[in-house]
């Protein structure tokens, strides 16, 4: 059930590597290679083995910890300056079916800073302790220094797939913020811990469908705004469960997910002020989106849309100021931009097109 989806960080020494394979019954884990003899130097397992911190938060059943899910596999976030890695993990396994592993699930859905040197876990965080909706963490950390509360910080943000836009102090992770960037009924805050506090288990109405209330398509931050930029999914559907039959090599999903009234589903780019979670503005789309985001130091952001809408927009307002209709939906991808022969770039990948964009030279 092992896969690879993402694209490995490549830093002093080292290549690393996480899995994919959430929906198999698997054991996720991080790995850093030497790049000119292909040795592996570490491997940070994302579920403990029994005994291991983290083991209590499962069943006691090496079985059950053998194939507890948390894949690696979005590119995670290097701070050169503290040598640390900030990664996000994947789903518990089975996705949907929460019996048979009782507990919080450390560490699936999760941050995982890791000392890059070692593979030495220094702090985690989790987001959605035992998840049973595959709202899990693989969204790209984004690494910045913020004053919260007169104080200067250095932070890891991190809109989830749980639909909350969270604030960690990346020294200790220690929670700053943690608000939501979307509508979800499922929960409105978190309590003193971080956990989120459910109002909505689902008996209650719809909650966000799989998807979740974002993705793997990167967001973007514009550190002069001060400005958090991600294209964000407004959806309703339930979830049906079912224990799975464990087969080792297929998918292990332990029941489905049925989408309500999708009419009413939309897309929505926003901009969320890191330092309150607040959002500023919003553009909404026809449909919920997996595009990605890019912002530039003059002031626009890039973003995409379900319907194969290329488009920039003024970052401080949020006015649409250019449109190109691509041909296929823009997913998972975020815009690229280079200086080439003194000409600026602009890139965005389509479908199985690159669509390039180029300014006059200067």
């Amino acid at each position: 059930g092992y896969s690879a989806t993402m694209a490995p960080l490549v830093l002093d020494g080292k290549v690393i590597v996480g899995i994919s394979g959430g929906e198999y019954p698997t054991r996720g884990f991080l790995d850093a290679y030497d790049p000119q003899t292909g040795k592996r130097i570490w491997r940070f397992y994302t579920v403990p083995a029994p005994g291991e911190p983290g083991s209590e938060t499962w069943p006691s059943s090496a079985e059950v910890l053998a194939r507890g899910g948390g894949g690696t596999w979005t590119t995670g976030s290097y701070d050169p300056e503290l040598n640390m890695l900030y990664w996000g993990t994947g789903n518990p396994n089975p996705d949907y079916w929460g019996h048979g592993r009782e507990g919080d699930n450390l560490y699936t859905n999760s941050i995982v800073a890791i000392d890059a040197s070692s593979g030495a876990l220094k702090w985690h965080f989790q987001f959605t302790p035992h998840d049973t909706h595959d709202w899990d963490a693989n969204q790209i950390p984004v690494l910045t220094d913020l004053t919260i509360a007169g104080t200067r910080r250095k932070v890891v943000m991190l809109a989830n797939r749980n639909g909350f836009f969270y604030v960690l102090d990346r020294l200790n992770g220690a929670l700053l913020l943690a608000k939501p960037f979307t509508d979800t009924t499922w929960a409105r805050e978190v309590d003193s811990r971080g956990r989120p506090i459910v109002l909505n288990d689902g008996s209650k109405g719809c909650l966000p469908d799989q998807w979740g209330g974002t993705n793997f398509n990167p967001p973007s931050f514009d550190p002069a705004l001060g400005l958090f930029f991600l294209n964000s999914r407004e959806t309703c559907a339930t979830y049906v469960t079912q224990e799975p039959k464990m087969v080792p090599g297929r998918a292990n999903m332990g029941g489905a997910v049925r989408v309500v009234d999708a009419s009413k589903a939309y897309g929505a780019l926003r901009a969320i002020d890191p330092t309150t979670g607040e959002r500023r503005w919003e553009f909404k789309y026809t449909s919920p989106t997996m595009a990605g985001v890019m912002t530039t130091a003059s002031g626009l952001v890039f973003a995409g849309d379900h319907e194969g809408n290329f488009m920039a927009f003024e970052s401080r307002t949020g006015k649409n100021l250019w449109r190109y209709q691509t041909g296929t939906p823009i997913w998972g991808a975020a815009p690229m931009t280079y200086m080439l022969d003194g000409h600026q770039h602009v890139v965005i990948a389509s479908g199985t097109t690159l669509v390039s964009f180029v300014l006059p030279a200067q």
